[in-house]
């Protein structure tokens, strides 16, 4: 696949270190990191309440990003693609770009215990510096759409246990 840059991508609950494993994996060269919270958090201010408005503003995302995202892999860029791929249609979408783009791609699953996500949010919540602050029932809610990635996905998946 010479001239196409690799996809990463991360399914994982909420505050597991998906964003901070997506902006360690960014320092390498050639390599790029595009974050779906920073992204939906400026065109939509103030807009992404509910699941529904996340299904609603991502889907639209997604269908913009999608045809530059492959461009960019086309040119040998690695993409970090810091956006949740963490249902079978969402990683249906990951998977689409990076074929249409004819790149490799690796799906990083975090595994971590709800305690350690808890304190972390917790954490993050407190420092406010995130995009988006996250109720306990919000963290329930959202994780409760993480479904594991099945061989049948086809990805090729990097586990990082305990992250």
């Amino acid at each position: 696949m010479a001239g196409s840059g690799m996809l990463h991508a991360f399914c994982g609950k909420i505050a597991s270190g998906k964003s901070s494993l997506a902006a360690s994996l960014a320092n390498a060269p050639q390599t790029i990191l595009i974050s779906e919270d920073q992204l939906l958090s400026r065109l939509y201010p103030g807009e992404v309440v509910t699941i529904d408005d996340y299904v609603r503003v991502a889907t639209r995302l997604r269908a913009a990003i999608g045809p530059h995202l492959e461009k960019l892999l086309r040119t040998g860029l690695n993409i970090v693609l810091d956006f949740q791929a963490n249902t079978p249609a969402s990683r249906a979408w990951v998977r689409s770009v990076a074929e249409r783009a004819d790149a490799e791609h690796i799906l990083h699953v975090l595994d971590v215990p709800d305690e350690v996500c808890r304190s972390r949010l917790a954490e993050r919540n407190a420092a406010g510096a995130h995009e988006y602050q996250v109720s306990e029932a919000d963290f329930e809610l959202f994780n409760s759409y993480v479904v594991p990635p099945t061989s049948a996905e086809g990805f090729n998946v990097v586990v990082h246990a305990n992250s």
